[in-house]
């Protein structure tokens, strides 16, 4: 078999570029329209939408450590690539079925949460086993196997970039009049599906012809059964296993009790801390070895603000794309999920002239260092942000910046990229001693996965002007016709000016009515105050709703108006040329924005549609003490916090130097 021709590379390359091109473009496909779907379809806030989103692809970091550790013991390769490919299929395929039934929040919410389940284990299955395989094409010292591993990542990269086009292009789509078409979702998540089960079915097929050692051997089959040797075997230490258990659980509750995280968060997070300082106490680590095992940590901890920062991308960078940037091109309104294909550009561009920067430079022995790349990495990063921050600089919210402002801080992320990425894996690979490599590599894929989980946690500090509090499906109530001269039940006040809709029909005018109500207790005993209420009616055009189950919540519905709702707020919330009527009023503070929404048409139950109940003067989250009062203020915190890490290093890269004890 011609796998080892010296004038080309063997074709089980190409199988893997293929094969991974086609994974990368089902997980950035998916990743590109997946916040917008929940933002949009299912009516999350961007706070709980950028949650999820961190805690996806921090959970997608993690799983690889479960995925090589059974390759390697269990599995093999192979199997564990076609295990994970067919769990990722079955997951996208899941969010296919969320944004069929985006309608019904509860089914679609656990459809999708499924669905991020299969992704989830799927891609540690096969992520960390796909790439080990390249190398092994080669015999030991072919000179090829650098240039093997740049066109592997070239098919990364064209994955990355395709992906956002085809799945934005087919869910992430307007109507004439600027709205987004929630039911379309749907087809951008198939489309994903498609590409994960193209990536699975061409690598299952060829896997036996192409994927093989120079001399034809199998790569990457299930491992050999490893012999017991008959030698003395280190006895478990129970007391350090109860030490660290019991540390664990005390960061894990400090996690989530006393900061508030989430279960997941909270996991990650005591996670990335116990993982390094069971490794560093070790007694058998020389000083030397220790010295090296520091740097390794140090620069992962520095790392994580440069991902968490550049992660933005499938979350509030996505927010700030849809609603403050003007998207116009050619007179066509493009996708906002578009913008996050940038980033493969410049690199498949920009990669090729680093790498000829830092030959250049090693010519004359002026490359710098790994931490000093790193350093420059963040503060690239830092510039992006600052850029896009004075685009946004004392900007009327309801005006749209140009999409300048944003391809621009792309392009110079990715040469902070280019600066930090490509060092970290070689970098623990030559300081790891050998008997930790393992260890340590989860360390720094951990490090990736806190890093993606504080990015989540970070876009949830987005600023909103409106907050969508609260959503009733009218499907969720019962419907009996009143005659419209009835008295209002439960002794309530009509509203005769109320600031709504008018509808024409049969060449009268409508105008809806609300009633106040009696706010009722779970028991339907005792009255409770507002914001925990399990009961109330509205009386719309002569019909009167009623709640069937006293567990949802709902709304007090205030007999008072408040005007002064702007325009701009109103566009925020049913859209510039609503293609429904509404109904809306203010409650006692004017805080609280009901908006009854149903289609137009005919008189009927079938015409209500939903209550929503807006916050029109939201909380402004803060981050160490600092209000996030807009756009401006929340793109700096990633100035100062990629801006400050970076010059910290950058201080510090000579002891980092000097503890790598020679390596460069």
């Amino acid at each position: 078999m011609e796998n080892n021709t010296k004038t080309g590379h063997p074709k089980g390359l190409y199988l893997l570029f293929v094969t991974e091109m086609w994974e990368r473009f089902s997980y950035y496909g998916m990743r590109a329209i997946f916040t917008l779907f929940m933002v949009n379809a299912l009516l999350f806030d961007k706070s709980l939408a950028s949650t999820i989103y961190g805690n996806y692809t921090g959970l997608v970091y993690l799983t690889p450590l479960i995925g090589g550790y059974v390759a390697d013991r269990y599995w093999g390769n192979r199997r564990s690539i076609f295990v994970g490919g067919v769990m990722m299929a079955i997951g996208q395929l899941f969010m296919f079925l969320a944004g069929s039934f985006y309608t019904d929040v509860n089914l679609a919410s656990t459809l999708m949460f499924s669905g991020l389940g299969f992704l989830i284990f799927g891609n540690g299955f096969f992520k960390p086993n796909i790439s080990t395989m390249v190398g092994q094409l080669y015999e030991e010292g072919d000179k090829r196997v650098d240039s093997a591993f740049t066109i592997f990542y070239m098919g990364i990269n064209l994955g990355a970039f395709i992906a956002p086009l085809v799945t934005g292009g087919l869910g992430e789509v307007y109507d004439e009049e600027g709205l987004i078409v929630p039911a379309m979702f749907k087809w951008g998540f198939l489309a994903a599906c498609i590409g994960m089960v193209i990536s699975t079915i061409v690598f299952e097929l060829l896997k036996n012809k192409y994927i093989v050692t120079p001399d034809g051997k199998p790569i990457g089959a299930k491992p050999d059964k490893i012999q017991t040797e008959k030698t003395e075997k280190t006895p478990i230490n129970f007391g350090k296993i109860i030490q660290w258990t019991a540390i664990s659980a005390i960061l894990f509750v400090a996690f989530k009790g006393f900061l508030g995280l989430d279960l997941i968060g909270a996991f990650i997070y005591t996670l990335c801390i116990i993982a390094p300082a069971s490794i560093i106490v070790d007694k058998s680590l020389t000083k030397e070895e220790k010295q090296k095992i520091w740097v390794i940590f140090i620069v992962a901890f520095f790392v994580i603000f440069f991902w968490s920062a550049f992660e933005q991308a499938g979350a509030s960078l996505t927010f700030f794309a849809q609603e403050q940037t003007d998207r116009h091109l050619f007179n066509k309104e493009i996708p906002s999920s578009y913008f996050q294909s940038i980033n493969a550009v410049a690199i498949v561009i920009f990669a090729p002239l680093f790498a000829l920067l830092w030959t250049k430079l090693g010519s004359v022995n002026r490359e710098p260092s790994s931490p000093v790349k790193q350093a420059l990495g963040l503060f690239l990063l830092a510039v992006g942000y600052l850029i896009i921050a004075i685009g946004v600089k004392d900007l009327d919210p309801s005006v749209k910046v140009s999409m300048f402002w944003l391809v621009t801080l792309y392009t110079v992320h990715t040469f902070g990229e280019l600066c930090l990425s490509p060092i970290g894996l070689s970098m623990v690979v030559k300081l790891a001693p050998v008997r930790f490599a393992s260890l340590l590599m989860g360390v720094w894929f951990l490090s990736t996965a806190t890093a993606n989980k504080f990015a989540g946690d970070l876009s949830s500090l987005y600023p909103e002007d409106v907050k969508l509090e609260r959503t009733i499906d009218i499907k969720q109530f019962e419907f009996k016709h009143l005659d419209p001269l009835d008295d209002f039940p439960l002794g309530s006040i009509p509203i005769n000016n109320l600031d709504s809709n008018f509808v024409k029909e049969n060449g009268s005018y409508y105008q809806s009515h609300f009633a106040t109500v009696k706010l009722l207790s779970d028991n339907f005993k005792e009255e409770k105050e507002p914001g925990f209420i399990e009961a109330f009616k509205i009386k719309l055009f002569g019909i009167e709703a009623k709640e069937k189950k006293d567990s949802l919540l709902s709304v007090s519905i205030s007999g008072k108006l408040k005007k002064g709702v702007s325009d701009y707020t109103m566009k925020l919330i049913v859209g510039s040329k609503p293609k429904f009527h509404f109904a809306k009023f203010t409650n006692e503070k004017g805080n609280l924005l009901y908006v009854m929404k149903y289609e137009k048409g005919n008189k009927k139950d079938g015409d209500i549609k939903k209550l929503e109940v807006w916050n029109l003067k939201p909380i402004k989250p803060s981050f160490i003490g600092v209000q996030i009062n807009n756009l401006y203020n929340f793109f700096m915190i990633f100035v100062f916090m990629a801006g400050t890490a970076s010059v910290i290093l950058f201080l510090i890269s000579k002891r980092l130097l000097t503890m790598m004890n020679g390596i460069k």
